[in-house]
C-alpha cells in the first residue's frame, strides 16, 4: 500500500508540474473569460480567496461553484462559463492556491493545495448562505466538484468531517481524476450522492495519471461508474477530445487546434444537465434523457 501511495503522489505532482509548465509557455494567449469581478472572501482559518464572480445580466436562474484545474485559474474556462452565464446562472469560482497566478503558490507545495481547495469551497458555501447550488469542476476542480456532491475523498490532515457544510444539488465534473489513493479511491467516489454528469473524451490521456493505452480515458469516468445506479448519474464520453479540448479550456499553451466541436456537444449536454437538475426543469430531463446513446461523437450514458 506505501508503495502505490508513493507512486500515486509522484503521478499527482507530476501531473500538476507538467500543467504549471505548459501554462506559463501559453500564458500571452489568454486573454479574460468573458465580464466579470473579482471579490475576497475569507476561510474559517483566515486565509484570503480570490473569487471571480461572473453575473448574468437577466432573471437569475441559480448559482454554479466552480473549482478549476490544478496550475489553472478561473478565467481559462469562459467557453465552459459564459453559456452558463447567458443561461442566467451566477457562477463563482475561487483562485486555488496551487494556481500559477496565485500570490502564495510557493507556499502550498504538493498536496497542500488540497487541504486549501477543501477550505476554499467550504468558505464559498458559506459566502453564498443558504442558496441552493451546483457543484462543477474540470480536472482537480471535478474531484473538487464531486466531493461536494458527496463523494468522500481522502481527508486531509487537520481537517474535520464534514467536508463541506452541506452538498450540491447536482454536479458537474470535467475529466475528474483517476482514482489516486492519497486523494480517493473508488470507495470514495462511489458515495456521491447526487445527481451528476460526468464527462471525459477519448484522447483524454494524462502521462503519470491515467494507462497511456489507446482506453486510458475510461479511467475518468470512475466517479461515474462507482455511484450507485439509479440516482441520475450520467457519463458523457466525446469522441476526439482531450483533456484541455485542445488548449481551449485550462490551458491555452496546449499544442492545437482547439476542439471546439467536441466542446459544444460537452456544453449542450450539460446546459440540459444544468437546467433539468440545477433548475428542476422536467422538460430538459426528458430531452437530455433523449440524447442517451453508445454511438460516438457524444457517447451519453445513464445509470
Amino acid at each position: 500500500m506505501a508503495g502505490s501511495l508513493s507512486l500515486s503522489r509522484r503521478s499527482l505532482l507530476a501531473g500538476c508540474s507538467a500543467a504549471a509548465v505548459m501554462l506559463v509557455a501559453g500564458r500571452a494567449l489568454a486573454g479574460p473569460a468573458s465580464a466579470s469581478s473579482v471579490i475576497e472572501i475569507e476561510t474559517a482559518e483566515g486565509r484570503a480567496v480570490s473569487v471571480t464572480e461572473w453575473r448574468p445580466a437577466g432573471k437569475l436562474r441559480g448559482t454554479i461553484l466552480f473549482s478549476h484545474g490544478a496550475a489553472s485559474a478561473p478565467k481559462y474556462y469562459g467557453l465552459i462559463v459564459s453559456p452558463w452565464v447567458a443561461a442566467g446562472w451566477r457562477v463563482l469560482a475561487p483562485l486555488h492556491v496551487d494556481s500559477l497566478e496565485h500570490p502564495q503558490t510557493a507556499q502550498f507545495k504538493g498536496l497542500a493545495s488540497w487541504k486549501a481547495r477543501i477550505e476554499d469551497m467550504r468558505a464559498l458555501v458559506g459566502h453564498i448562505g443558504d442558496a441552493p447550488f451546483v457543484a462543477a469542476g474540470h480536472s482537480y476542480g471535478g474531484l473538487v466538484a464531486t466531493m461536494m456532491g458527496g463523494a468522500q475523498p481522502v481527508l486531509p490532515e487537520g481537517l474535520q468531517l464534514p467536508l463541506v457544510p452541506r452538498l450540491a444539488t447536482a454536479v458537474i465534473a470535467f475529466s475528474p481524476p483517476p482514482v489516486i489513493p492519497v486523494l480517493v479511491t473508488e470507495q470514495g467516489y462511489g458515495a456521491l450522492a447526487v445527481p451528476a454528469l460526468i464527462q471525459t473524451g477519448t484522447l483524454d490521456i494524462l502521462p503519470g495519471m491515467t494507462a497511456e493505452t489507446a482506453d486510458g480515458w475510461k479511467a475518468h469516468l470512475t466517479p461515474f461508474e462507482a455511484a450507485a445506479p439509479g440516482g441520475q448519474r450520467y457519463g458523457l464520453v466525446l469522441e476526439g477530445a482531450n483533456h484541455y479540448f485542445g488548449g481551449a479550456i485550462c490551458d491555452p499553451g496546449q499544442p492545437g487546434p482547439q476542439q471546439l466541436a467536441p466542446l459544444e456537444l460537452a456544453n449542450q449536454r450539460a446546459g440540459l444537465f444544468l437546467e433539468g437538475y440545477g433548475a428542476g426543469s422536467a422538460k430538459a430531463r426528458r430531452r437530455l434523457d433523449a440524447l442517451v446513446t453508445d454511438a460516438l461523437p457524444a457517447r451519453l450514458m445513464k445509470r
